[in-house]
């Protein structure tokens, strides 16, 4: 899975990195060395312009705008009845994530780019001195530090306490990240790791109107290609209050 990771490019960066077109000043996230599930995250996305289109209901037809936006990491189906239910949903597998109820329906026409600089995993080890297992935390980054575009979904998910589907209330946007199978450096820590999806394809995955989902999944692709740096990191990083750029720095 991939429960925990870094994101600290501002707005500016990943606008031009992604060529988003709208972002709001008023969404303005800190840079964060320690994201965990349920904190506002960075979303690159694309949707129609206003009312049910922008919600995805009917968009064909309408003007598309690549959008930054803070959506809540943990998607929150529509249909759920409690939205508690996003703290267990920060991860859908890409083996099934076309077919599962609570992501199909994503996949299929709102799919989103989380931007990040890395992710965290954990490998049980027994310390030699205590002979006790713990859990170590490892950063691990593509090796050109270039930045993740880990490929995701989101949803709207409606307040039934709130009357007017105009209040900004009335509507929490959440996400997921999509994960594979482990290789290389992230899989001699960890099984499973985040997909991303390479520049090239950044234009159709965004796109509400592709519905292919093959051709959408054969689009995914290992973070960094394949190569990536793992090096262990303090044990910090494992308490969600902990942030900063000390996070990163290399176990001693």
């Amino acid at each position: 899975m991939c429960g925990r990771y870094a994101s600290t490019r501002g707005p500016e960066d990943l606008t031009r990195l992604f060529g988003v077109t709208d972002w709001n000043p008023d969404e303005t996230l800190a840079p964060s060395w320690n994201v965990a599930p349920t904190d506002e995250v960075y979303a690159v996305l694309e949707r129609a312009a206003r009312g049910r289109a922008a919600r995805g209901e009917g968009n064909e037809g309408h003007q598309v705008r690549r959008e930054l936006r803070a959506l809540r990491w943990g998607l929150v189906p529509a249909w759920a009845k409690d939205p508690k239910v996003g703290s267990r949903m920060i991860n859908a597998r890409v083996e099934t994530v076309h077919e599962k109820p609570a992501y199909r329906r994503a996949f299929a026409k709102r799919r989103c780019l989380l931007p990040a600089d890395g992710f965290y995993e954990w490998e049980q080890v027994k310390d030699e001195t205590t002979r006790k297992t713990r859990k170590q935390p490892y950063f691990i980054h593509p090796a050109d530090g270039q930045v993740m575009a880990m490929a995701g979904l989101y949803e709207y998910w409606r307040n039934p306490d709130v009357v007017s589907d105009d209040d900004p209330d009335a509507w929490l946007l959440t996400c997921t990240i999509i994960t594979t199978e482990a290789t290389d450096a992230a899989g001699r820590v960890h099984p499973r790791m985040p997909l991303t999806v390479g520049s090239a394809h950044y234009d159709a995955w965004l796109d509400p109107h592709h519905h292919d989902t093959e051709d959408l999944r054969a689009r995914l692709t290992q973070p960094g290609d394949g190569n990536l740096d793992a090096r262990p990191v303090s044990p910090a990083v494992n308490d969600v209050r902990n942030n900063g750029p000390h996070l990163l720095d290399a176990a001693t």
